[in-house]
């Protein structure tokens, strides 16, 4: 396998967790501040903003990975039988199209908390647009024990 490959994978990966572990922190931030009527902060404004900035930075790397996986051409080329494959289809159309919905939502959720008027807003906000840009990232992940499975660390052809 080619090096951008490998690197563009392992970038790929190790982002992935980057973007699950602020996602879990600004959500959990959020229901705290929600629930118990917490001032917004710039720290939350921060870890929300660089949540959306890995994000973005994880569909940038996805996108390389498309093209340099071949799965671009292998969608053009033969459509109908990578839409026949479930494994085929799930990485050459289902995960980048969840992945992108995901994106698109966390972006529609902080133009909406940049523009709520109150820290009660803005957390309720935060945790629902956020939330549900989660789930949808955690349902497009080939985790373990799927049919699609990939493994949940990969570094430079090293699988862990």
């Amino acid at each position: 396998m080619s090096f951008l490959y490998q690197l563009s994978l392992t970038l790929h990966n190790i982002t992935r967790w980057v973007v699950l572990i602020l996602a879990i922190i600004v959500l959990v931030q959020s229901i705290i501040g929600w629930l118990g009527k917490k001032t917004y902060t710039d720290q939350n404004r921060k870890l929300a903003g660089a949540y959306g900035g890995f994000f973005d930075l994880e569909i940038l790397l996805g996108l390389i990975l498309f093209f340099v996986a071949g799965w671009g051409k292998t969608l053009i080329n033969g459509g109908s039988q990578v839409m026949s494959n479930p494994a085929s289809r799930f990485f050459a159309v289902e995960h980048w199209m969840i992945m992108l919905l995901a994106a698109i939502v966390l972006h529609i959720g902080s133009s909406k908390v940049k523009n709520s008027n109150t820290s009660h807003k803005k957390f309720r906000n935060s945790f629902i647009w956020y939330g549900v840009s989660l789930l949808l990232v955690l349902a497009a992940i080939p985790w373990p024990g799927m049919a699609t499975a990939r493994p949940l660390l990969r570094l430079f052809g090293l699988i862990f």
